[in-house]
């Protein structure tokens, strides 16, 4: 596996798991019955917290959309640079630390890792087109 490969599937497991603080939270929040039982999958949390994580998790997957087949068609293409190494590893770390800063509701540094994560996508463009 390359080490693109391996960051893309670390930022797949990351984005599938977002979501369990979230629903722990829920759960204790509403208990196990409201929280399994609400057919408009509407409960919001109490805490601020939860609803930004939430948030946070929503981001990432429309993100991922837009990563994801950048590194996979690079690895079909063979392209693979000591930047576009970098960038796959930068793509986890700061979506990573978009979700944390979201949930501890970090402004600025929020949107720094966002863009962070942006700019790991926009390497593997040029790296794609150049």
């Amino acid at each position: 596996m390359t080490t693109e490969m391996y960051w893309l599937v670390m930022s797949v497991l990351l984005t599938a798991i977002m979501w369990v603080p979230i629903i722990i939270n829920r759960l204790l929040e509403h208990g196990i019955v409201h929280g399994i039982m609400d057919p408009d999958g509407k409960t919001d949390s109490d805490v601020g917290w939860a609803n930004r994580l939430m948030a946070a998790h929503v981001n990432a997957v429309e993100n991922l959309v837009v990563f994801a087949p950048l590194v996979i068609i690079a690895h079909v293409l063979g392209v693979s640079t000591e930047l576009t190494v970098l960038a796959s590893s930068l793509y986890f770390y700061s979506r990573l630390a978009h979700a944390i800063l979201f949930a501890l509701r970090t402004p600025v540094l929020r949107i720094v890792a966002f863009l962070a994560s942006f700019a790991a996508e926009m390497i593997f463009v040029f790296a794609l087109i150049g």
